[in-house]
């Protein structure tokens, strides 16, 4: 299936209130978020800001977009500048530098194992994991997991600092 095709299959599940992305060549569906979950979201989104580094901390919210091995549709992606105007209107093609996800009920698994070792794959260099029922945060990269409490700051490393 070409990438123009499973964003028309994704925009198709998005008007029966189903969220659908593409990982590994497996779709993986859950309902759309409920109130809870986007409260979460726009908290840490807020969050997001510059550190030393010269990223610009551009955050985008369930946006979807297209990576080399599937399409997905984080909570947050983050991009240390703003995607390229040609892409705005079509799933974006530009890996973010990081990405957060806030668990869903009934979804742990897409977001807790499938998730971080995809978008690390991709190239992500930083995963954010929130669980909002156990206030566990995990931090993963390349080389290590880290697992957290909320609230708590984190430092990712393309400089930009989030509070989840």
């Amino acid at each position: 299936m070409t990438p123009e095709e499973q964003l028309a299959q994704m925009l198709r599940a998005d008007e029966l209130g189903i969220r659908l992305e593409i990982v590994a060549g497996l779709p993986i569906w859950e309902a759309q978020p409920v109130y809870r979950h986007q409260k979460h979201v726009e908290r840490i989104a807020q969050s997001i800001r510059k550190g030393d580094g010269k990223c610009g901390c551009v955050h985008a919210l369930d946006v979807y977009i297209q990576f080399p091995n599937g399409l997905k549709r984080p909570d947050i992606a983050i991009f240390c500048e703003e995607p390229p105007e040609e892409q705005q209107d079509r799933a974006l093609t530009v890996v973010p530098e990081a990405v957060v996800e806030v668990v869903s009920r009934g979804f742990e698994a897409k977001d807790l194992e499938l998730g971080p070792p995809f978008y690390l794959s991709q190239g992500v260099k930083d995963v954010v994991v929130f669980d909002p029922t156990t206030l566990v945060v995990l931090h993963v990269r390349r080389e290590k997991t880290r697992r957290l409490i909320s609230p708590v700051d984190i430092t990712l490393e393309c400089g930009c600092r989030v509070t989840a």
